[in-house]
């Protein structure tokens, strides 16, 4: 594997705040591994990497990083498509299933997929996230033509409730470690929102996180510190941001069209979905 050539770029301004900008990713897979719709990155326990639309719609890659291989790992069932992609701490896959309206699973050990949640009232759903506490699944469900979208949670054993209707663009959605914030950001209105969670999984006390001023937002993940990682698709760059709303840092990307990440087991390297190139771009934080 290359060695990776940090290159710090200028500071930029952000508002009022100086905001160190790094030019830190490479490429993983050649360039047009994927079509177009690469997304749902998810790292399992073994540090293996998956993200969906892999040869086409409706599939699910398996990735070895180390060794950089891609192969086919699974085919949807007909009428579905895979988006957002998590493993509970049991090692159970769930997949967010934007066409068939549903959440699926499998079981570790397993190779049928199963449906654990359905409701044809979502528009979708886009992404999700799980509490490993609770095991509560959050879910962003966008409607692209009408501009606006819902949050919806899942509670064990697939019961759909929904938290919020008539947001904006809901898409990438985010529980902190310890399960106690959620973040829901809306691309088109380029807001990211942060809520309470209560004993039983239930979203409380909104308020705004933080705000942008150009370019959408896609994928997000946070880290064991509480920083949370946003993909701002269209400006080709990831946002570190803190638990109190700073902007800490960018890292720009060679692509422009970011539509999820995810960390590795021991958070030391990010791995980008890039839709407009069809590989991952890594970078090592």
């Amino acid at each position: 594997m290359k060695k990776l050539l940090l290159l710090v770029l200028p500071t930029i301004m952000l508002g009022s705040a100086l905001i160190a900008q790094e030019r830190a990713s490479r490429d993983l897979l050649k360039e047009r591994s994927f079509p177009e719709g690469m997304e749902g990155p998810a790292i399992d326990k073994y540090g293996n990497l998956y993200a969906v639309s892999y040869l086409r719609r409706g599939t699910i890659a398996f990735v070895d990083p180390v060794n950089q291989m891609v192969s086919l790992y699974l085919t949807l069932p007909e009428g579905s498509t895979g988006n957002g992609i998590r493993f509970s701490k049991d090692r159970t896959m769930y997949i967010a299933d934007y066409t068939g309206h549903k959440v699926l699973f499998m079981k570790p050990g397993s190779t049928m997929l199963e449906t654990y949640s359905y409701n044809p009232a979502m528009n979708q759903p886009n992404d999700l996230t799980i509490c490993n506490k609770t095991g509560v699944i959050y879910l962003s469900d966008p409607n692209w033509t009408q501009n606006n979208g819902n949050l919806w949670m899942v509670l064990p054993g697939g019961k759909v409730i929904l938290v919020e209707s008539e947001m904006g663009t809901t898409n990438g959605v985010e529980i902190t470690r310890d399960g106690s914030k959620l973040y829901v950001n809306e691309s088109n209105q380029r807001n990211i929102w942060v809520y309470k969670i209560d004993r039983e999984g239930r979203p409380y006390d909104k308020r705004l996180f933080i705000k942008f001023s150009d370019f959408g937002m896609d994928g997000m993940r946070c880290d064991s510190k509480g920083n949370l990682y946003v993909s701002r698709y269209g400006a080709g760059k990831i946002v570190k941001i803190s638990p109190n709303g700073k902007v800490l840092k960018e890292y720009r990307l060679k692509g422009k069209n970011c539509t999820n990440i995810t960390l590795s087991l021991d958070e030391k390297t990010a791995y980008v979905t890039m839709q407009d190139r069809g590989c991952f771009e890594v970078i090592d934080l």
